[in-house]
């Protein structure tokens, strides 16, 4: 499919039901110059390969009044609400007309021609829409909700019972509208993510500043922000210093500082100073954009939960016919019973079977579930991977950049010499500033931040030892900056007592050694390490807390490292001196072991690891665009909190979902057995299809109340 030409993604206003918006997806399929359609309901779009006007489409989706845009049409983002009576007028009209017949049937009788009327009037008013679609499905054997509900009120029709045919239509009508409000909410997510980012942006463009539609913005133009405004589109701070709260794109609380070179993202809020910030993506391909599009997807994306209940339901609606015509016909035929009492009884079976609450009692959970986790800046790429965060009994994490900062820092300094610290460390940071090593980089950052002046030192004769050190003279002394090998090796000095026990404790608790010494003397040892966020422990701790069984650290480190970093963050497991490929082994066996394991990592360098998990999941994703479209989850925050967040979320939303299908089937048997004494009534059996759906509803919508906390 994807070799198609002609691609075009339209948004469909209008759906009121997932049956409806398969019919669309078939009546398009069947345009001449269509090649393939696929729709995706709860994102109310559909994408056609090949080519279709506007005015094709809508006039395949005429049953239903279907409107039909451009995906960019920005008029489609902010759709009007109508008011109340315009948009209930059918099912308010029904009612009056119901109430009048009523009032007739009291004053005149129930056989009155005008109590018929007005009844017959009522079942129009509110079912004229449900009456086309389902006679056209009968004709061409097409069993769905609506053929199921068009049979019985038909059927009631002609066994005179016009009352509770009118009964029936009115809370069709409302179930309906039930429907269609819970999906609405659900969507709701979609919806407040589309309006985050302004529409128009004041933008320097040949000396001049200017308000455009962000659509008419190009990579190079200089956005003009101004305390309390939003950004429009991604780039870099060219000019200015503010902070930012991106809790919008990263779900960050607490503002971010940007300076000059810093990446910013559509939809943040400058909260403090005047920024100008030069253009890097266009509209379509900000952050905030793939964001929305990979929300909408995933919410299409079926999980198996529902993949089995549509399936369930595709045979389970011409079943309940054929139940329905043998309670209508077995008792009159076998026991010579009355036709008209269990050709009724047939009817209300019919309308117990309609499978609405049982079809939405998933993709309700889901699609609520998922705007929840985008709104916190987690995002999940489909149902499946949903329900699969739920199933996890083990979570594997990488260690650089996940469970620890990434970044060496100094933990240690021990000054053997007779010079100060300050005299020390100023030399040692003067020779490193030399040195491209990572290791260095700590040594720098740490002078910075102590504020220690070394750019005055001079350096002469600067040479790295690969694999050992650095050796150079400072003021006229020689100092080598290396490991121990160094020391050993091109030096051939022996370390006392003293100097062992240190080394010794310092590489039992995850530090790397640096010793910085000359010919004669060791003069300090310093301890480096890349030391764990600060919110690791309490993360592993809440994970235990929900259920995760078994934590396991995988890490390229050496063991002795790795073990000093899971003893004190509670880690189960540690896996070390990994190469990528044998980090993938390791995520093999691990699923064979449990079951079901998530990969927690970078998304870029653990990539084998993460496709081999049950779930992978990457952090610090906002702006990574390879990140984004690799992991089966993105927390788009540099914050591992949000992990014991999807984690909870996702057993929510399957216990939700298995409560919905209990609720739905549940009531569906509880009026199916009031058959057996023949007091199932139309109306209960609408009542209790309603009742599912508006429980199944409201109980899915509980996920919007999830937080992360």
């Amino acid at each position: 499919m994807n070799d198609m030409k002609g691609k075009q993604v339209y948004r469909v206003n209008g759906f009121s039901c997932a049956g409806c918006a398969g019919t669309f997806e078939k009546n398009v399929k069947r345009i001449p110059t269509v090649q393939d359609a696929e729709v995706n309901f709860p994102a109310s779009k559909i994408t056609v390969y090949g080519s279709a006007s506007i005015k094709e489409l809508e006039r395949a989706g005429s049953f239903e009044n279907l409107k039909v845009r451009s995906e960019d049409d920005e008029e489609d983002f902010n759709v009007k609400s109508k008011p109340f009576l315009l948009k209930y007028w059918n099912v308010l009209l029904a009612l009056v007309f119901f109430l009048f017949g009523l009032s007739n049937q009291f004053q005149f009788g129930e056989e009155h021609v005008l109590s018929y009327g007005f009844f017959l009037l009522s079942m129009i008013a509110g079912g004229y829409s449900l009456f086309i679609t389902g006679i056209k499905n009968l004709v061409c054997l097409q069993f769905d909700m609506k053929t199921l509900m068009t049979v019985a009120v038909i059927g009631a029709a002609i066994i005179g019972e016009w009352t509770e045919g009118a009964i029936v239509v009115i809370l069709f009508a409302i179930s309906e509208q039930l429907e269609r409000f819970s999906m609405d909410r659900a969507r709701q997510s979609i919806r407040t993510l589309m309006n985050i980012a302004p529409k128009k942006a004041r933008i320097r463009r040949n000396d001049e500043e200017v308000t455009l539609p962000v659509k008419e913005i190009e990579i190079g133009d200089i956005l003009i922000i101004k305390p309390g405004e939003k950004l429009a589109m991604d780039g870099e701070v060219v000019h200015g210093h503010s902070s930012i709260n991106q809790s919008a794109i990263t779900g960050e609380s607490i503002p971010v500082e940007k300076h000059k070179g810093d990446s910013v993202f559509a939809g943040t809020l400058n909260t403090e100073g005047y920024l100008e910030v030069e253009v890097t993506k266009r509209v379509k391909d900000t952050t905030l954009s793939k964001i929305i599009h990979l929300v909408e997807e995933a919410q299409a994306e079926r999980a198996p939960t529902q993949s089995f209940i549509d399936r369930f339901a595709k045979y389970y609606t011409p079943a309940i016919m054929v139940v329905a015509a043998l309670v209508a016909i077995t008792p009159p035929l076998i026991v010579g019973a009355s036709w008209e009492v269990w050709v009724y009884q047939g009817l209300a079976v019919l309308v117990v079977g309609c499978p609405c609450a049982l079809v939405i009692s998933t993709p309700v959970a889901i699609v609520t579930a998922i705007g929840n986790a985008a709104k916190q800046g987690v995002l999940i790429k489909g149902g499946a991977y949903l329900e699969e965060i739920g199933r996890l009994k083990a979570v594997a994490f990488d260690k650089t950049g996940t469970l620890t900062k990434g970044e060496p820092s100094l933990t240690y300094f021990y000054n053997l010499s007779d010079k100060s610290d300050v005299n020390i460390l100023q030399s040692v940071t003067a020779i490193e500033s030399y040195s491209q090593h990572p290791l260095a980089g700590a040594i720098i950052r740490n002078a910075e931040q102590e504020q220690l002046s070394y750019h005055n030192v001079r350096v002469d004769n600067f040479q790295s030892i690969t694999g050992k050190g650095v050796r150079a003279s400072v003021d006229g002394e020689a100092l080598w900056i290396g490991n121990k090998q160094l020391f050993e090796e091109q030096l051939h000095m022996t370390f006392s007592e003293h100097v062992r026990s240190i080394l010794k404790d310092l590489q039992s608790t995850g530090n790397t050694v640096m010793i910085v010494g000359n010919h004669d003397e060791i003069k300090a040892i310093i301890g480096v390490a890349d030391k764990a966020r600060t919110q690791s422990e309490h993360v592993l701790k809440k994970l235990k807390a929900i259920g995760i069984k078994q934590t396991i650290m995988l890490t390229g480190d050496d063991k002795t490292t790795a073990k000093a970093i899971a003893e004190k963050l509670g880690i189960d497991q540690i896996k070390a001196e990994l190469m990528p490929d044998e980090k993938l082994t390791a995520v093999k066996e691990l699923r064979q072991q449990h079951g079901s394991v998530a990969m927690v990592g970078d998304g870029v360098n653990d990539a084998p690891a993460l496709a081999a998990s049950s779930v992978g999941i990457a952090m610090g994703t906002a702006g990574t665009d390879t990140a984004l479209e690799t992991a089966d989850v993105a927390l788009m925050g540099d914050d591992l909190e949000k992990l014991p967040y999807t984690v909870s979320l996702s057993r929510r939303a399957l216990t939700i979902i298995k409560q919905n299908i209990a609720l739905s089937l549940g009531l569906k048997a509880i009026a199916l057995l009031l058959v057996i004494p023949g007091w199932l009534t139309l109306w209960i059996a609408i009542l209790s299809d309603m009742g599912a759906t508006l429980l199944v509803t409201l109980n899915s919508l509980r996920l919007l109340r999830k937080k992360n906390n």
